[in-house]
């Protein structure tokens, strides 16, 4: 099972694959990357097309003594009772950066740009772009955001320059899959 999903996410994983330049986008200044680690709910995102569908989608962190961040992204799929999908790309933070710039590596070589456009200062609230402006998320400690900040954290991915109608909310029974 693991070769096919692999084999069937390679044509995605090159098309994400980001360049080695600057980021286009603005991104966090400085990312305090102890407070980054653990779980994030994927309150709204613009889908890869493995996440379609994707209900209880959650990322979580966590840092690898070689420095590089272990990631697990879990799911179900197509219903809160889908089928549990889960995936284990590894972050390597990008030096220079503040921490906010990352390569997501799902298959040796290539690492898929990884931005933290913006976290807020209690780390409960993030936004990982790209500069192809093709997928975004909106994240959260919490399976839930208020209307007030959900409206705040929509503005800042279309100040950022996304396609908002592309933009989804991603279904949270607030526990993990």
């Amino acid at each position: 099972m693991r070769k096919v999903l692999t084999g069937a996410c390679l044509p995605l994983i090159a098309a994400m694959a980001g360049c080695s330049s600057a980021p286009t986008i603005p991104v966090a200044t400085e990312v305090d990357l102890d407070r980054f680690m653990g779980d994030w709910y994927v309150i709204a995102n613009i889908p890869t097309r493995l996440e379609v569908g994707a209900h209880n989608a959650i990322e979580s962190y966590r840092i690898d003594r070689d420095g590089s961040i272990a990631t697990t992204f879990t799911f179900r799929d197509g219903a809160f009772d889908g089928p549990e999908k889960v995936m284990r790309p590894r972050g390597f933070v990008r030096e220079g950066t503040g921490n906010a710039v990352w390569g997501m590596q799902f298959v040796w070589p290539i690492k898929a740009e990884y931005l933290i456009a913006y976290v807020n200062d209690d780390y409960t609230q993030t936004i990982i772009a790209r500069s192809a402006l093709d997928y975004v998320w909106i994240m959260a400690r919490t399976p839930t955001l208020s209307p007030a900040d959900y409206a705040r954290l929509e503005q800042r991915v279309r100040e950022l320059g996304y396609d908002m109608t592309k933009l989804q909310k991603v279904p949270q029974e607030g526990k993990k899959p």
